[in-house]
């Protein structure tokens, strides 16, 4: 556990309209989002298309850059968000992974063992054999319930299903605070972001199903909705469908609000493609999650995580996410996407 103490007049003042110089003590807690980028081991499934997988067209030391991907993947999960809170993310939401063997190499690495994290992770049906899963300290979180929820859609020419990620959704305690974490990977925007366009939308109809069921049970229902959306904030399935908002005050009792749309507005991004940048990955919150009183865990802060070591630093990408592959080799960097995250604070009373 790490105690912050915050004085609300000169930390909060930004955030909540709270006057009080007194100091109090916080618990605090990071919440996040990665795309691990291809993240495959070096076997041959017969029942997947991995050996399309960027790390199966390396052809010398290609078990060497296996544990290296694994490594920096395990060094950028110790990292996002340990200065505020001196601890790894007490949850992680992590999407282009092949299977739950390659995620218990990247909790097992020397950086991670020590805070013992679980896994909940479902074989999908994707074509290309990614799926998403979920990683939890187990001294914090404990999940109660966990499903995945397939996704229907249908190529536009032939009517044929595409198979793509099922949405995972884990529901448990987050210390003493019940709360709902689904993950996404949305279809992309393969063929055109207006010809794939259908396929996130039906992506965040099932999200918005989802959220509804919860909802009907608990209205209160503390939910993060994260992933790679391969859309923006202000896309028409983040917008119209999910209908998040950009303003806390405007989010009614069973909205959604999305801090990241903010970062996107101002320019700011988590991958780029051809000097264009989106801001794909995203965690949003329910409104339960922006009260003004913390004897549960409130939302604080969100940012992304683009520390100097995740970026290009010379050449045409110069600038972009220092991505693992390229042209049938292994990099030594990390991944297409920054991660995304969240802090959430509960006082501590004496």
């Amino acid at each position: 556990m790490y105690i912050i103490r915050l004085g609300f007049s000169i930390l909060f003042l930004s955030f909540f309209t709270i006057v009080n110089a007194q100091e109090k003590n916080f618990r605090i807690h990071t919440i996040a989002f990665y795309n691990l980028e291809n993240l495959f081991d070096t076997i041959n499934d017969p029942n997947k298309f991995d050996e399309f997988s960027p790390i199966m067209e390396i052809k010398k030391n290609r078990a060497e850059a296996y544990k290296k991907k694994v490594k920096n993947m395990s060094r950028v999960i110790a990292d996002i968000g340990f200065e505020p809170t001196k601890n790894t993310p007490a949850i992680i939401g992590v999407s282009e992974v092949e299977n739950r063997e390659v995620l218990e190499d990247v909790v097992n690495d020397s950086l991670l063992r020590h805070k013992n994290y679980g896994i909940v992770h479902f074989d999908s049906p994707d074509t290309r054999g990614i799926d998403v899963a979920l990683l939890y300290q187990k001294k914090i979180f404990t999940p109660l319930n966990t499903s995945t929820h397939g996704l229907k859609i249908y190529d536009d020419q032939n009517q044929k299903r595409i198979y793509t990620r099922d949405q995972l959704l884990v529901s448990g305690k987050l210390e003493d605070d019940l709360v709902h974490i689904i993950v996404n990977h949305w279809p992309s925007r393969r063929g055109g972001e207006a010809r794939s366009r259908p396929k996130r939308i039906a992506a965040a109809k099932l999200n918005k199903r989802i959220i509804d069921s919860l909802q009907s049970i608990d209205p209160y229902a503390k939910i993060f909705i994260m992933g790679d959306l391969n859309d923006n904030p202000n896309n028409a399935s983040v917008k119209d469908v999910l209908k998040a908002k950009k303003t806390k005050n405007k989010v009614g009792l069973k909205g959604i609000y999305n801090p990241m749309e903010s970062f996107y507005a101002n320019g700011v991004g988590t991958n780029a493609y051809r000097d264009n940048w989106t801001l794909f990955d995203q965690i949003m919150i329910s409104k339960p999650l922006l009260e003004k009183e913390f004897s549960s865990f409130r939302f604080y802060k969100a940012g992304i995580f683009n520390k100097p070591y995740l970026i290009h630093n010379k050449g045409r990408y110069k600038g972009y996410p220092f991505r693992s592959f390229s042209n049938g080799n292994f990099t030594g960097g990390f991944s297409d996407h920054f991660p995304v995250y969240l802090y959430l604070i509960k006082e501590v009373i004496d």
